[in-house]
C-alpha cells in the first residue's frame, strides 16, 4: 500500500532549535502509527524531500521550525497554500519548503495537502542541541501530528492559509 501521509521532519541540526523537526522525526518513530504513514528525516535535503513528493501523497506534514515573533517553544500549525507559487530559481543547496514546493510543482509533482506542526525557535546559533523551550515543546508536537494523522484536529494555535 502507497503511504497516504509524509509526516517530514526539516532542519538543520547544526543551528540549535532549528534541529527541531528532525527530533520529532526521531520521537515519533517509536510511536504507533499506520502503514500509510511514511516517517522521514530529512534535514536539510530539500532536494531528497522533493523528489520523495512525486510518489503522490494525500497529506504531507512538514516538521519546522517556524519564527513568527512568539515566545521560543510556542507550537503553530499553518495550513500552507502552494498553489501560487512562482518558478523561481532554485538552489539545491539551500533549499526551504517554499523552494522544494517549487521544484516539485516544476516537476509536475503535487504534495496534496500541506500542513507544517511549526515551533517557535529560541536560538538558531551554530550548535548542537534544541533550547530548554524547544525541546520542551517537542511531546506536545509529537502528539499534534498523531491527531493529525487520525483525523483530530489538535489544539495548536492555527494560523490562516500561508503561502509557501
Amino acid at each position: 500500500m502507497r503511504p497516504r501521509v509524509l509526516v517530514a521532519g526539516v532542519g538543520n541540526i547544526f543551528l540549535g532549535d532549528d534541529g527541531f523537526g528532525v527530533e520529532v522525526v526521531k520521537e515519533l518513530a517509536g510511536t504507533d502509527l499506520p502503514d500509510w504513514v511514511q516517517i522521514a528525516d530529512y534535514g536539510i535535503a530539500g532536494m531528497h524531500l522533493a523528489y520523495d513528493l512525486l510518489g503522490g501523497y494525500d497529506t504531507t506534514i512538514l516538521l519546522d521550525a517556524t519564527p513568527h515573533g512568539r515566545p521560543p517553544g510556542t507550537l503553530s500549525l499553518i495550513e500552507a497554500d502552494t498553489e501560487d507559487l512562482a518558478t523561481a530559481s532554485i538552489d539545491a543547496h539551500g533549499m526551504q519548503p517554499e523552494a522544494v514546493f517549487r521544484l516539485l510543482r516544476l516537476l509536475g509533482g503535487d504534495a496534496g495537502r500541506v500542513l507544517i506542526v511549526g515551533c517557535e525557535p529560541g536560538c538558531v546559533d551554530e550548535g548542537i542541541g534544541l533550547s530548554p523551550e524547544v525541546a520542551a515543546a517537542v511531546p506536545a508536537a509529537v502528539r499534534a501530528v498523531t491527531e493529525l494523522v487520525w483525523g483530530t484536529r489538535p489544539e495548536l494555535p492555527v494560523q490562516e492559509k500561508t503561502e509557501v
